[in-house]
């Protein structure tokens, strides 16, 4: 009898390590990312002040990674007026590549200053007009 169940709590250990094992396979940091890496994030179920989501940017300003909080999960420094849950899944995530040249590099858009929760840009120039 003593065998027999060393025999089985053997294979049962021996299992639950299979089962770990190939569980974590698709449970691991695809990208890489790291605490402190700045990413993109997808717009998908954000839902901001826009008047339409087809207008609206595929992705938004890259955020830096404030903190890993576990597996595929990670928490970000969001802009001050951004009133959504700031821990996003890594499919959610893209990492920026900074730019080789300096060509590249784009400046990016400031933030809507937001008054009586509505947002409002403040404009430089008109490049073109119609008459």
């Amino acid at each position: 009898m003593q065998k027999s169940w060393e025999h089985v709590t053997k294979a049962m250990e021996e299992a639950q390590k299979n089962i770990k094992k190939q569980f974590n396979k698709k449970r691991q940091n695809s990208q890489g990312l790291k605490v402190r890496d700045n990413v993109w994030l997808e717009n998908k179920n954000i839902y901001l002040n826009q008047p339409s989501k087809k207008l609206d940017n595929k992705i938004y300003r890259p955020f830096r990674i404030s903190k890993d909080i576990g597996l595929g999960a990670f928490q970000l420094e969001l802009l001050e007026g951004w009133m959504i849950h700031n821990i996003f899944n890594e499919d959610l995530l893209t990492q920026c590549v900074e730019p080789k040249f300096t060509e590249q590099h784009e400046e990016l858009a400031p933030p809507p200053t937001i008054i009586n929760e509505e947002e409002k840009y403040e404009v430089e120039e008109v490049r073109k007009h119609r008459k």
